[in-house]
């Protein structure tokens, strides 16, 4: 492995330690608001406003979750060795697109495939 590569690895790392901790962050302030939304009482249109509040932030919830769960993959995938290799192609990922989205599993390439397969399979 070139320097560049340990280079780019060890700031990848440290982009998905960041990113993380930041969403275990934003995780326990849905948390906290989602105690709030689930206080009782009101008329019909406040119990309204708190369902579909519940509603989003459990939704945003679940998103956070995701990309969390990527982003562990990721760092395992730093770890096994296996980090920057597109999914689809085998090959490497552009150090740009890891700088920018350091949790993706496919290159630019990659994923035009894939939503082009995407695609075509949901037309069928």
């Amino acid at each position: 492995m070139s320097e560049l590569d340990k280079n780019l690895l060890t700031e990848c790392r440290t982009l998905l330690i960041d990113a993380k901790q930041d969403i275990l962050n934003r995780v326990q302030s849905t948390k906290e608001n989602l105690n709030v939304a689930v206080e009782k009482g009101g008329d019909e249109g406040d119990q309204t406003v708190r369902a579909l509040a519940e509603s989003e932030i459990l939704s945003m919830h679940d998103r956070l979750r995701k990309q969390l769960l990527e982003i562990e993959y990721a760092l395992a995938r730093i770890e096994n060795g296996g980090f920057g290799i597109c999914e689809e192609t085998e090959e490497e990922i552009e150090a740009e697109r890891l700088k920018a989205i350091p949790w993706t599993r496919l290159s630019i390439e990659g994923a035009e495939i894939r939503e082009s397969l995407r695609k075509r399979f949901a037309r069928g």
